[in-house]
């Protein structure tokens, strides 16, 4: 299945209007420039340097660290991205659920991480028709409770799989998400892997760090720093009662903010046996301009060594509107709502402004500018009386938490430095 046919018309978002439909692989043949008002706005674009940019330092980094990848899909669910991930090293791709499984295998993905139990009649029935059919394909998922190996090994009974499903003992902590919360529980989840036959094998220990909280953000590395250690506990434990299958026993953990800590601390970890660190970041590739630039500055303060990788991750996702209205001298109105950024966590940032038919570059946004609210299709902007801005400016604002954007566009374009478009991917949420 080609996931790149895809038909752009003017009923896709970002797309002009009134063009007559082609197919998305021509879209750099359109000469087209965000500058010139070729698009539609608002509209969603990344910067092919910035991408470039992040993929080599998330090269040097593992480099440094000795560990692998698997970068988490949910965050942009498109194909081509995927690829270039994994034409980068990427050990596998990491999804969240059936569907995005499905969107992995659609595109040929042979080793997949579901980060999360496989559960539900429907979605264990499409990874054991793939695990029957395709002896090539590595399927890993979590596992946190007896009654899930239980569910698992009567659904494999009398399945002829060409490949078994791979399990993580997933480790969680008080008033989180899913895991289990002490050793003993992870123990009787481990020993009934072992029990389950040999469809099921539990190959490693994961667990998720994000949640974990804190007053400061001293508070919150110590709570990570102690919950990885849990997770080597659990490991330790494994291995005294000789529970894990043969292979390397895969070490996983790592969202977007802590990874350099989860690398360092499995890292150290000696079990006796080959050992993999699996890290899962999925937002490096776009990075953000608020709330992940905050982490990667901590993590540059706690882990000084990476500087030597030179420039940190740099922000590929921007989101630009039009000024449509200035109603108040404090007070501007663009043409971008909740239904084009994210603002789950923070609020867009407006980062450059631009006039149309001027043969300047976009300018740096001056002080002062803030968004301060999101209707589904306007942002309501402050600004100082001063600012230059009046209506029918373009207005590029950079985002916080590229998740919860990616998944607001079928389309998103690639731009080079001067904003001509080189491509466009597809998502598939």
């Amino acid at each position: 299945m080609n996931l790149d046919e895809f038909t752009l018309s003017g009923l896709v978002k970002g797309v002009p209007p009134g063009i007559a439909p082609f197919p998305m692989t021509e879209v750099a043949a359109k000469r087209w420039n965000l500058l010139n008002e070729d698009l539609p706005l608002p509209t969603a674009v990344l910067k092919l340097s910035a991408i470039e940019h992040n993929e080599r330092w998330m090269q040097d980094f593992l480099r440094l660290s000795g560990a692998v990848i698997s970068p988490h899909g949910k965050t942009t669910m498109s194909p081509a991205l995927f690829r270039r991930q994994l034409a980068d090293g990427a050990w596998a791709m990491t999804v969240a659920t059936a569907q995005q499984l499905q969107v992995c295998r659609s595109i040929g993905i042979k080793r997949i991480v579901l980060a999360n139990q496989l559960i539900g009649r429907q979605a264990i029935r499409y990874v054991l028709q793939e695990l029957t059919a395709h002896g090539d394909f590595e399927f890993y998922c979590l596992i946190d409770s007896v009654e899930g190996v239980k569910m698992l090994a009567e659904a494999t009974r009398g399945s002829q799989l060409a490949a078994p499903i791979n399990l993580l003992l997933e480790g969680g902590t008080q008033g989180g998400r899913t895991g289990c919360r002490d050793l003993a529980s992870a123990l009787g989840v481990a020993r009934a892997v072992r029990s389950a036959g040999s469809a099921l094998r539990l190959r490693g220990v994961e667990g998720f760090e994000g949640l974990i909280g804190g007053k400061t953000p001293d508070e919150i590395e110590a709570g990570v720093r102690h919950f990885l250690d849990f997770l080597a506990e659990i490991a330790r434990a494994c291995i005294a009662e000789d529970l894990f299958a043969p292979g390397p026993i895969i070490l996983s953990a790592g969202g977007s903010a802590y990874y350099d800590m989860v690398v360092q601390r499995f890292s150290s970890e000696r079990l006796g046996r080959e050992t993999l660190v699996l890290t899962r970041s999925g937002c490096y590739l776009t990075h953000d301009s608020v709330h992940y630039r905050h982490f990667f500055e901590r993590l540059q303060e706690r882990t000084p060594e990476v500087r030597r990788l030179g420039e940190g991750l740099r922000p590929a996702l921007e989101v630009w509107a039009y000024v449509q209205s200035r109603p108040e001298p404090i007070k501007l109105i663009c043409t971008m709502g909740q239904r084009d950024v994210s603002r789950d966590i923070d609020m867009p940032v407006p980062l450059l402004w631009y006039r149309p038919g001027t043969n300047a570059p976009p300018q740096p946004m001056p002080p002062g500018h803030r968004v301060t609210g999101l209707n589904d299709q306007h942002a309501h902007v402050a600004v100082p009386e001063e600012s230059p801005l009046r209506v029918g400016d373009m207005v590029g604002f950079g985002v916080s938490h590229p998740c919860t954007t990616f998944d607001k566009w079928q389309v998103l374009y690639l731009v080079d430095d001067a904003y001509g478009v080189k491509g466009a991917i597809r998502t598939f949420f």
